[in-house]
Order: structure tokens, then C-alpha cells, then sequence
């Protein structure tokens, strides 16, 4: 199956019936995309001072943090792409921190924790927190070297000491993530709830709210990189927190905590694009087993081209979610840690295997009951994207993981404590049960598309285990010749694919995808009827409850007549930002 990019390679106009749509973004220098206009005006500070993109993500990222805590922030963990425009290569960086090395599932147990997963708020679902080394790494080992740790994170202490003005969305959505759902978590959760409240409460859109103490941690990594995190007054505030409420973090599992550079995993779709993502312990890999399954379904001829099928028509819709199914039904189960088990990524992707999983697909009815399969014969969240004048990119992501994750907050820090740990499995013997030293499932996953070696989309959809579902999904929209902005605005489906309740202890639960589907209310009702009668639990969201459906921002490459490099730029309507331009 080839593409026809006679079709596809200049961006149609293609509109969609979509709340708030907006015209995307064009810029010959650098862009940032993200969900917060003051953090995109801080990677564009950092432009516009001589930083690439790598530096303008790490300054977006940490602006972020004040603009929009209750998604991430310094006491989670990131991932970053990053496109090298000389080289042509892709960089991965996993971000992600460790389990305490003292915390077992028999220490659970004892905990009186007998369902298959750590509840939420329990500190002993805190892992390590990678954010900070991520940031000093990105500049340090992707950035221009034009500019230090300490410039780079300027912006975002101005805006911590100096106070922001509260974002509607950010404050006001009705997910229990954001703000005002989450006060009371904030209160309880640790003694110093006050640090992210405003006179004891949540803030309101357009209340200004100042972070003096998130401030003094930022200028702490900025005076003493890494070790301005993980050794001294903040991890030891880290560790007092976690220990006071029965958790087992030490001082030195801080002080061991590095950033890992991988090797990004890949799968070339219809010939031509290649897609790429982070290997595990990152979920990427659903998106690209989804990928490789629709293409081979397409190859049976059990499905037409998805491309000449009516776009989110019934067909279309149910070739999608079948293949997402089977991919979620494998990535539950075999990803995890690679340092404590092998996760056989290149069988999973291999033509031959993909070809068995798309030979479960019924074009008529939905697959009663998905589970994973055997590869081997023995064997809440903000993205944003950023680009430069020389043409690299970064695509970058990160998480507290369940909205302000923890809400418990280290005394004088400033930031919340992420509960990343709730993704490791309580059932010994599966790849991701829990064990200490051990990194967990991680939702959070940035990607990128090439034609080639050349770039030709930096992009990503932020919100847990719709990630994969919302990278597939934007990215057969702009094979289809949306423009950026419409990829972003066309109407999404979600696949409640997600972990079972936390006091799951039946293993065969895990892994499963056999829940109903969400539709946004744009999508016709006879769609989601048509959808019903194939067997799928159709369900429709509207207003607010469309943030299940992820946030997203791409930057693609556009090359004009006369060579010169554009980038076009969408920023999900779904969230309070926008995509900037440098002048």
C-alpha cells in the first residue's frame, strides 16, 4: 500500500465542523505549540535569545509548571523527540524516575493494599520524580550550548515569583484533574496544601497566582543543576513528605536518579511516513502496533485504503478501533520496565506478527474479547512541540500523571508529588509488577512522523491512554491533507482502554481494551448508532467531558517553491493555548 502524496503533500483546506476551529499557524524561524499562551511566550523568549528547540522546550515546559500545575510539573517525570536537522537523526530521552528501592508488593500487602494496583493517593505511588534531570539534560546534551540551565529556566521563575493569571479552561474544566475538582485533594493530601492555593482555595480564571516556593526550587536546579533536586533541602523535603505518611523513599533513591537517552522505536506506515516514538517504558509502541495492524489489514483486504474511506464514517471509525484494541490488549501486557524484562519490541512490530493480529479483525462486528497475543516463539499530562531556524525539533511531554498526581506537596517546594507508581501492576509474575529500583508502565509519550530523513510532523496528544488512540488519529487526518489545526479540531473517538479498578485482582483483566468507546457529540448519531449494531458500547461526551480526547499540538514541515523551509503549526481548541511564531 503506497500513499499518493500528489494528494497529501500541500495541506488542503479541509474544515471541520468543529467548536472554536482556528486558522493554523505558519513561521519560516522557530514555532512552539502548547496548552498555555504565557508558556509558549517562554520558549519563544529562549528562541528568539539564540536557544533551539530543545531549549525552547525545556523553557516551555517549565513555564508550563506555573500555568498549568494540575497537568505537570517538576515533581513528575518527561519524555522528549528531538529532530537533529544536521544529522537527520532522532534522539529519544526517557525521563521517567524509578520505584523506591524498599517498596515491594508484600510491603503492599501489608499496607493492606489488596487490589491489583497502589490507589492514587498513597505516597508509596510516588516514583522518583524525572522532570528536573530531563530539563538539565535536554539543554545540556540536545540544546545549542548557546545557553545555560539557569536562562533557559528564567522565564518560568519570572512567572512563579512574579504571579500568572489563572487559565479558564485550567480552572474550570469539570475533570476531576484540573483545579477546582482538585482542591480538596490539594488540601488533604500534605500539610503544605497552601503552596498551590489561593487564600485556602482554588483559583478562579483570571485570579493571579504566585508560586515563591516552586520559584526558589526552579533557581535551586538553575544554581546547582541536578544535584539542586536530588540532594539536599528538596529531596530531603521529598523524603520527609513520603516517609511521614508510610511511604519508603530514601535519600538515596533520589541521589541514584538519571535520565536515560534510548534508542527511539519506529514503524514506516503505507511505505512512505515513518513514525516514531519512545520504546518502553513508554506506551508508544500501541501507536505504532495500531498502525501496523490497520496497514495490514488494509494489505488482506479486509478494509478498503483508510484513505479513500469516508472519514470517521462507520467503517472507518470501527477499522480504527479494532486495531487500537488489539494493540492496547498486547502493550498492557508487555510493557514495562526493560531493565527488568525484556519486552520483544522488534517482534511485536514485525510484519509477521502484525499480519496475525489483523487477521482478528471482523469487518462486520467487533471482537468480543481482545486479548494479548504471543510474539515470540519461546518467549493527565501537557504536550507541546517546538522547532528552530535551523529546522531541528523537540517533542516533548510531561506528567504528574493523575491531574496533580498525588497533591501532596514537599514543604516550601512548591510543586506536587506525581503518583506514576499507580501504573505498576500488584501481581507477581506479570511484566509490570511492581518491584523496587523499577520503572512503571508510563503513559506519556511524544512523537514524530519523517518522510525519509526529513522531517514532516513534530506532534502529540496529551491524556493518558488516549495518547496512542489520538497519535493514530491525527495522523491518518493529515495523510489525508487536513491542515494542522483541522487534524487537531476533527471530532475523536477514546477507547476506555485504560487499567481496571485498582482493587482488580483478576490477572486477565489487565491488558483487556473491551470497554465501551467514546464519541465527541460532532460525530452523527447515525454513526454512533451504526457503531452500536456492529457491537460497539458507543458512548457520546459533549462539552467538558471532550477532555477525555486528549489535548494536541503538531508542527509540520512545509517546504515552498523556492525551497525555504515553513512550519505550520495547530494547537488543540480543546485546551487554553495556542501556537506562536518567532519573528
Amino acid at each position: 500500500m503506497k500513499i499518493d502524496w500528489s494528494k497529501v503533500d500541500q495541506p488542503k483546506l479541509v474544515f471541520q465542523r468543529f467548536p472554536s476551529r482556528r486558522s493554523q499557524v505558519y513561521g519560516t524561524k522557530g514555532v512552539v505549540a502548547c496548552s498555555q499562551p504565557l508558556a509558549a511566550e517562554a520558549g519563544l523568549e529562549i528562541l528568539r535569545k539564540g536557544g533551539n528547540a530543545a531549549d525552547a522546550a525545556v523553557a516551555t515546559s517549565a513555564a508550563l509548571n506555573v500555568t498549568e500545575p494540575s497537568c505537570c510539573g517538576i515533581g513528575g517525570d518527561a519524555f522528549c523527540l528531538f529532530y537533529d536537522a544536521k544529522t537527520k537523526t532522532i534522539k529519544a530521552l526517557n525521563g521517567s524516575g524509578h520505584a523506591p528501592q524498599k517498596l515491594s508488593i508484600e510491603y503492599m500487602r501489608q499496607r493492606g493494599i489488596n487490589g491489583g494496583q497502589i490507589p492514587l493517593t498513597d505516597l508509596n505511588s510516588v516514583t522518583v520524580p524525572g522532570a528536573a534531570a530531563a530539563w538539565v539534560d535536554t539543554v545540556e546534551k540536545l540544546g545549542s550550548g548557546k545557553l545555560t540551565v539557569a536562562e533557559v529556566l528564567e522565564p518560568a521563575i519570572r512567572l512563579a515569583e512574579e504571579g500568572v493569571p489563572v487559565s479558564e479552561i485550567h480552572s474550570l474544566s469539570a475533570s476531576p484533574a484540573f483545579w477546582q475538582h482538585s482542591e480538596t485533594l490539594i488540601r488533604n493530601a500534605s500539610p503544605n496544601g497552601d503552596e498551590m492555593l489561593l487564600n485556602g482555595k482554588a483559583p478562579l480564571p483570571g485570579q493571579i497566582m504566585k508560586f515563591p516556593t516552586l520559584a526558589k526550587t526552579f533557581r535551586a536546579v538553575a544554581e546547582q543543576g541536578k544535584d539542586g533536586f536530588y540532594k539536599g533541602r528538596i529531596a530531603e523535603a521529598i523524603v520527609e513528605l513520603i516517609q511521614s505518611k508510610g511511604g519508603v523513599m530514601e535519600l538515596d533513591d533520589l541521589a541514584k536518579h538519571e535520565s536515560s537517552f534510548v534508542e527511539p522505536i519506529k514503524y514506516t506506515y503505507a511505505g512512505e511516513v515513518t513514525v516514531y516514538e519512545c520504546p518502553p517504558n513508554g506506551q508508544g509502541i500501541t501507536a505504532l502496533l495500531a498502525l501496523g495492524i490497520l496497514e495490514q489489514m488494509q494489505e488482506q483486504g479486509k478494509t478498503p485504503s483508510l484513505l479513500e474511506l469516508e472519514h470517521n464514517s462507520p467503517e472507518y471509525l470501527h477499522a480504527l478501533i479494532e486495531a487500537l484494541r488489539l494493540a492496547f490488549a498486547d502493550s498492557q501486557y508487555y510493557v514495562t520496565d526493560p531493565e527488568f524484562n525484556n519486552v520483544p519490541v522488534d517482534e511485536l512490530l514485525s510484519k509477521e506478527y502484525l499480519s496475525k493480529r489483523a487477521a482478528l479483525f471482523n469487518a462486520q462486528s467487533t471482537n468480543p474479547k481482545v486479548i494479548h497475543g504471543n510474539p515470540v516463539n519461546s518467549s493527565d499530562t501537557v504536550y507541546f512541540t517546538a522547532t528552530d531556524q535551523w529546522g531541528n525539533a523537540c517533542s516533548f511531554i510531561q506528567s504528574n500523571y493523575a491531574g496533580f498526581g498525588t497533591g501532596a506537596i514537599p514543604k516550601g517546594c512548591g510543586f506536587t508529588l506525581q503518583n506514576r507508581g499507580g501504573g505498576f501492576l500488584l501481581l507477581e509474575g506479570h511484566p509490570n509488577s511492581l518491584q523496587g529500583g523499577k520503572r512503571p508502565y508510563h503513559t506519556i509519550i511524544p512523537a514524530m512522523a519523517l518522510r525519509g530523513d526529513d522531517l514532516f510532523l513534530s506532534y502529540g496528544v496529551m491524556g493518558g491512554f488516549m495518547q496512542p488512540q489520538g497519535h493514530v488519529q491525527v495522523l491518518l487526518n493529515m495523510l489525508r491533507g487536513f491542515t494542522a489545526q483541522a487534524a487537531l479540531d476533527a471530532p475523536r473517538f477514546c477507547i476506555s482502554a485504560g487499567m481496571p479498578d485498582p482493587d482488580e485482582k483478576d490477572p486477565a483483566a489487565f491488558g483487556a481494551a473491551n470497554g465501551e468507546v467514546y464519541f465527541e457529540s460532532d460525530i452523527p448519531m447515525s454513526t454512533i448508532q451504526k457503531l452500536r449494531e456492529m457491537g460497539h458500547d458507543a458512548r457520546i461526551v459533549r462539552g467538558s467531558g471532550r477532555g477525555m480526547m486528549g489535548r494536541g499540538q503538531i508542527i509540520q514541515k512545509i517546504v515552498d517553491a523556492s525551497g525555504k523551509t515553513v512550519w505550520a503549526a495547530g494547537s488543540d481548541p480543546r485546551a487554553d493555548g495556542h501556537a506562536v511564531a518567532q519573528i
